[in-house]
C-alpha cells in the first residue's frame, strides 16, 4: 500500500495533468464549452421541481415544503450520478486506456485514480448547483448538511473499490462489462430513488436493505428532505464493504497487474 501512495505522489504532475486534459478534452470542440456541465443539472433540477413541484403536486409524507419530492430525487439522483459514472468508467478504464499502458511507464493504479477525481470534479460541480438552490427557495438542512461528507466518502471507497474490481475483471473477462451495463439499471430501480422508501411492503424491503447503496442514498434524503442525521448504523456495515472491496480489488490489481498488459 505505501509503495503505490508514493508512485501516485511521484507521478501526481501526471495525474493532475490527465485530469485537466480530460475536462478539456470533454468540452473544446462545443460552442458553450464547460457551460454545459453546468445547463444540465440545472436544467433536471429545474424539470424535477416544475413537474413534481408545481405540475403533479407531488409531496413528501411528513415534509412540508412545495420543493420535499424534487429534492428527494435529486438528492438520489445526483449521488447515484457520481456511483455510477465512477462504476461505468472504472469497469473500462484499463481497457480503454491499453495504448498508454503499453507506451508508456507509470503506476497503473494512477488511471483509477484519475477517473475518481474527474467524477468528483463534476460532482462538486453539480452538487453546488444543487446547494444554491436548496438555499434560495429556503430547504437548506443547515448543519446536518456536514452529514454529507461522511457519506461521500463511504460511497467514495465503496465505488473505487468495486470500480478497480471490475476493471481488473474486465480485461480478462470483457463479459463484465457488458453484464454491469445491464446491472447497473437493476441496480438503479432497486434503489429507493424515485420512489419512496416508506411505499414498499415489508418483504420488499427487506431485500432492498441488501443493496448498500440503498442506505447511503436514504441517508443523503434524510438530511437534504427531513434536515435530520442519518441512521449511521447503517452505514457502517456499507464502509466495512466499502474497505473489503477496497483490498479484494488492490490485491487482484498487484497480482494480475503484468499480466494486464499482455492480455491487452
Amino acid at each position: 500500500m505505501s509503495a503505490l501512495l508514493v508512485a501516485l505522489i511521484r507521478y501526481r504532475g501526471f495525474i493532475i495533468g490527465s485530469v485537466k486534459r480530460e475536462f478539456q478534452t470533454r468540452y473544446r470542440t462545443s460552442m458553450l464549452g464547460a457551460l454545459w456541465l453546468v445547463l444540465q443539472p440545472l436544467a433536471m433540477i429545474l424539470v424535477y421541481t416544475v413537474i413534481f413541484a408545481e405540475v403533479m403536486k407531488s409531496r413528501m409524507p411528513g415534509v412540508q415544503s412545495t420543493f420535499g419530492f424534487s429534492i428527494y430525487l435529486c438528492a438520489g439522483v445526483l449521488t447515484w450520478g457520481l456511483f455510477a459514472e465512477m462504476i461505468s468508467r472504472g469497469q473500462g478504464v484499463f481497457v480503454e486506456n491499453a495504448n498508454l499502458l503499453k507506451k508508456l511507464n507509470f503506476p497503473r493504479i494512477a488511471l483509477p485514480v484519475i477517473v475518481t477525481v474527474s467524477a468528483l470534479m463534476n460532482f462538486a460541480i453539480i452538487f453546488s448547483l444543487f446547494t444554491i438552490f436548496l438555499v434560495v427557495t429556503g430547504n437548506f438542512p443547515g448543519v446536518t448538511y456536514l452529514g454529507l461528507l461522511p457519506l461521500l466518502l463511504v460511497q467514495i471507497i465503496f465505488s473505487i473499490g468495486l470500480g478497480i474490481t471490475l476493471g481488473v475483471l474486465n480485461v480478462f473477462f470483457r463479459d463484465v462489462g457488458q453484464f454491469m451495463t445491464i446491472f447497473m439499471q437493476f441496480w438503479f430501480w432497486f434503489t429507493p430513488i424515485v420512489y419512496p422508501w416508506h411505499i414498499l411492503p415489508e418483504r420488499a424491503k427487506l431485500l432492498v436493505k441488501l443493496n448498500p447503496m440503498a442506505d447511503l442514498v436514504l441517508g443523503y434524503q434524510t438530511i437534504l428532505v427531513n434536515h435530520m442525521w442519518p441512521d449511521w448504523g447503517l452505514v457502517w456495515p456499507v464502509l466495512v464493504l466499502g474497505l473489503l472491496m477496497c483490498a479484494v480489488g488492490l490485491h487482484l490489481f498487484r497480482r494480475h497487474a503484468a499480466e494486464m498488459v499482455d492480455e491487452l
